[in-house]
């Protein structure tokens, strides 16, 4: 069943793909915002449908769209021991500096929320390269 939240009507399209931040201060007094904070922050979410209601948004200072998203299942690695799929697993950004690993981005990357769960929706057989020597599994989580 897909989520519902608003976002600017410039991006309300089917298809669309964005970062879902959370809320901000602007938010906190707006009367929409019930309909509009209801998503998981630091989850990609994609836009199903645009339903024919837009409400003014204080944070864009814009017209938002009301919209029907679903979660987009993204890349992470996890300790091999809890990639279970179904399973609930608390990711969060690992301290490595090791920039030139081909799991960085899943495992340490800026786009990784600093602690957020994720449900696991598959699993890589294979075990995920660690240039630090840590068991790790790659993982599609949402």
């Amino acid at each position: 069943m897909p989520d519902i939240t608003m976002i600017a009507r410039t991006q309300a399209r089917p298809g669309f793909v964005f970062y879902y931040q959370g809320g901000a201060g602007p938010c906190r007094p707006c009367p929409y915002r019930n309909a509009c904070l209801t998503l998981e922050p630091g989850h990609r979410y994609q836009v199903q449908s645009v339903r024919p209601v837009v409400h003014p948004c204080a944070l864009q200072e814009v017209e938002a769209s009301v919209v029907d998203v679903a979660p987009v299942p993204r890349a992470l690695v996890v300790e091999a021991g809890a990639a279970v799929e179904g399973s609930t697993v608390e990711a969060s950004r690992f301290a490595c500096s090791r920039l030139d690993c081909p799991n960085w981005e899943a495992c340490a990357g800026p786009s990784l929320p600093t602690k957020s769960k994720f449900r696991i929706v598959r699993v890589d057989p294979a075990k995920a390269t660690c240039l630090i020597g840590r068991n790790l599994k790659r993982v599609e989580a949402v």
